[in-house]
């Protein structure tokens, strides 16, 4: 007979049980059709109403002693226990778009009012008697500060406000998969001006690590 093992209310795990304890747990009330389980063959933990050997056992009941603590009613104590460990990194990850949403407009104002003084660029250039050297860093400048430089601020900006738009899913538990790719953009280089993806990287391993906790994906709607 396989063996399980159980998320309890008080969000630690117990086991592993029997089924036929799991069944009397089930039929006292102490566990419901959302609490977490997994069979010693799975993977990851699933909500009971997924296992079809406890299908006909809710709503039975009978007291056993040595049981977990009881499960909060219908997930309202597991939801606080998420909104509260996700609530921290979620607020980082704002944080940390918004200070990115700033760098990048300050980087498209100073690529458009403030262009380096191409002449003086040259002149240096030139001191360094290296046509070829002089020829390539001209290329670059032009590229930083032209269309392509814009295009790439653009790029930050859209992806720092898909960062903002996730975190802000992501505190309140709604769309797990979007706040999924929002903590997974933050930590992808080159995306975010430098200095906010070095806070994006921590902050966005973080929310990740919180995220894929059972007891915090089963409680995203």
């Amino acid at each position: 007979m396989a063996n399980y093992t159980i998320i309890g209310g008080d969000g630690k795990q117990y086991g592993p049980i029997t089924g036929d304890d799991l069944c009397k747990w089930i039929s006292e009330g102490r566990l419901n059709a959302q609490s977490l389980a997994k069979a010693d063959s799975d993977a990851e933990f699933r909500a009971l109403s997924t296992f079809p050997e406890f299908a006909d056992v809710f709503g039975a009941g009978e007291q056993l002693a040595g049981a977990p603590p009881p499960l909060s009613p219908a997930g309202v104590g597991g939801r606080e226990t998420a909104l509260q460990r996700i609530k921290v990194p979620a607020v980082a990850l704002m944080v940390t778009a918004i200070l990115n949403l700033v760098l990048a407009l300050w980087s498209l104002v100073d690529m458009i009012f403030f262009t380096p003084n191409l002449q003086e660029v040259n002149a240096e250039l030139a001191q360094l008697n290296n046509p070829q050297i002089e020829q390539f860093a001209q290329k670059v400048i032009h590229l930083m500060y032209g269309p392509l430089g814009i295009v790439n601020i653009l790029v930050e900006l859209a992806i720092s406000a898909l960062i903002l738009v996730g975190a802000r899913k992501m505190k309140s538990l709604q769309s797990y998969e979007f706040a999924l790719a929002a903590a997974t953009l933050s930590t992808v280089p080159c995306l975010t001006p430098c200095c906010g993806y070095v806070l994006g990287l921590a902050f966005g391993i973080w929310a990740l690590v919180v995220l894929r906790k059972p007891d915090v994906k089963s409680q995203f709607s």
